[in-house]
């Protein structure tokens, strides 16, 4: 570590890596629940496990950002985080905040909107905790180096942790709750986390390759550029059916299309930089999960986007399995993995050792992803099957839903693989079996070799 207060990312990612668990083992649950729907019908009842998968995957992409941003930051400011105690107290407040939002849940107190299901005392808390971090993180920013990576990272930040507010307003009125609920959900996970990615996509390139730090910067405010224009209005291709104006199905077919451009244009980045690299840099697992994120992406997010944001195609498949296989590859390809490729890189570095069980990690990002790449494609198959049986034919959902059973059966065959690949990537991660590197005459094991370059 180059600065001491880097290890502050290290808390961050653990935590991270637990409810990334607790996401999967969710995740699991609910997969066998469409197979066997009795199952844990009592105990577990299929909403309640549904939540604590998607808010468990939420609150620990959320805390990978901020363990990132403490692991970036001070590298790029050249400078301490600002108040380490505030990072700490912040983490705590996610962290009780998420126990009690799981422990509500488990007896049926929730708010009921999708995603958005956590008590107010919670939401209330997270955004006490981003307030916190948000001060942390722009006052150490301030006070030293300030860099395109730092400015792109903070405005992806600031943006998303104010659009929480919308979370917390609930209106009476349906159509204004959707408006609102789109406000988080999609400006979140089609704009201001886009440049959360761009930005970590953006360090760990210039980490890994040795490409000029203002080739990378071009390139990142194209992206950034690109992602907010078609990201801000592209939230009306969810407006098509919650009661808003006509014209938001042009403007959301248009602008949703167009949507894809920031992901198409985050994968060439990614391989153009890795070409034109001049460094050989030892860390092959996370230039691999760097170089994955960036595609998938464009798959999930871009491709699988298009394929149905379009008015006159999602009037026929909005809600089916379709929208599930988009959100599936969508979010591993564009936050799970660039979240996993900087803990990649980073926990070397804070466990002061070389890349460590790359083999591992990289057999994990294989079977994760192609777990993932299978589960996608049956979900799309089964949402093609029940478009057409239930929306042009017009059969009962209950009877489509049992015909689509044999999919059910491949998605969860999926999911265990994607499973075994997320327990075995953080064993890669955490479980250490190499020597330390010692320096002659030390205690204590010494930061590996720097592998900085003039101008970074």
């Amino acid at each position: 570590m180059k600065y001491r207060t880097q290890s502050i990312a290290y808390v961050y990612f653990a935590c991270a890596m637990a409810l990334f668990a607790v996401q999967m083992i969710g995740g699991l649950t609910i997969g066998w629940i469409y197979v066997q729907p009795n199952f844990l019908s009592e105990l577990l009842p299929f909403h309640i496990a549904r939540m604590i998968h998607t808010n468990a995957l939420i609150v620990w992409l959320l805390l990978g950002f901020f363990g990132a941003a403490f692991f970036m930051v001070p590298e790029e400011s050249e400078r301490e985080i600002w108040s380490p105690a505030l990072a700490y107290a912040q983490l705590a407040i996610l962290m009780v905040g998420t126990l009690g939002a799981v422990a509500g849940y488990l007896v049926g107190i929730h708010e009921g909107r999708e995603f958005l299901e956590q008590p107010l005392w919670v939401k209330f808390g997270i955004l006490v905790a981003a307030v916190m971090f948000l001060l942390n993180i722009s006052m150490t920013v301030l006070s030293g180096r300030k860099t395109a990576i730092t400015g792109v990272l903070l405005t992806g930040l600031w943006l998303l942790s104010l659009l929480w507010i919308f979370a917390i307003i609930n209106p009476d009125n349906l159509s204004l709750d959707k408006l609102y609920w789109w406000f988080v959900v999609h400006l979140w996970v089609e704009a201001t986390w886009e440049l959360v990615m761009a930005s970590i996509l953006a360090f760990l390139l210039l980490k890994l390759t040795g490409v000029d730090r203002e080739v990378i910067e071009k390139w990142l405010y194209v992206i950034v550029a690109t992602a907010l224009f078609t990201g801000i209005l592209g939230t009306g291709h969810h407006y098509y059916w919650i009661g808003l104006p006509g014209y938001w199905q042009w403007i959301g077919t248009i602008f949703g299309t167009l949507e894809i451009i920031p992901f198409f244009l985050m994968m060439s980045f990614a391989f153009i930089m890795v070409w034109k690299g001049r460094r050989n840099h030892p860390n092959k697992a996370a230039l691999l999960w760097s170089l994955g994120s960036a595609t998938i992406a464009f798959f999930g997010a871009g491709v699988w986007g298009v394929l149905h944001n379009m008015h006159g195609v999602n009037f026929y498949s909005h809600g089916t399995q379709i929208t599930a296989a988009h959100g599936h590859l969508a979010f591993y390809g564009a936050y799970v993995a660039i979240n996993l490729a900087i803990i990649t890189y980073a926990m070397p570095i804070l466990k002061g050792r070389e890349p460590y069980n790359q083999v591992i990690n990289m057999g994990a990002f294989w079977l994760m992803t192609g777990g993932m790449a299978f589960m996608t494609f049956t979900l799309t198959f089964a949402g093609v099957i029940q478009t057409h049986m239930q929306r042009v034919l017009g059969d009962y959902f209950m009877q489509v839903q049992d015909e689509l059973g044999l999919f059910y059966i491949m998605r969860f065959v999926a999911g265990t693989a994607v499973v075994l690949g997320a327990f075995l990537f953080i064993y890669a991660i955490f479980v250490v079996r190499r020597r330390e590197i010692v320096e002659p005459g030390s205690a204590n094991p010494a930061p590996p070799v720097s592998h900085s370059m003039p101008g970074e």
